[in-house]
């Protein structure tokens, strides 16, 4: 999956694979992530929000299943 660089205090990069819905989200410290079932508009408000790891913790972290990856 391709992830683009955001500009974020602890989010390195952001993938999303909307034929799986599946969100990747790669952290500074290098931890990897990859989240299931999201749907398309919670990237698209993801990568349009002022601060991506905010919207994160309270839209995604906790709300998706999520595995670590790398």
């Amino acid at each position: 999956m391709d992830r683009v660089y955001v500009e974020s205090s602890n989010i390195m990069t952001i993938g999303y694979n909307p034929i799986e819905a599946t969100l990747e989200i790669e952290f500074r410290k290098g931890e990897l992530y990859q989240y299931y079932d999201v749907p398309q508009y919670e990237y698209d408000n993801l990568m349009q929000a002022e601060s991506k790891g905010g919207y994160a913790a309270r839209n995604i972290y906790k709300k998706y299943r999520c595995q670590r990856i790398g």
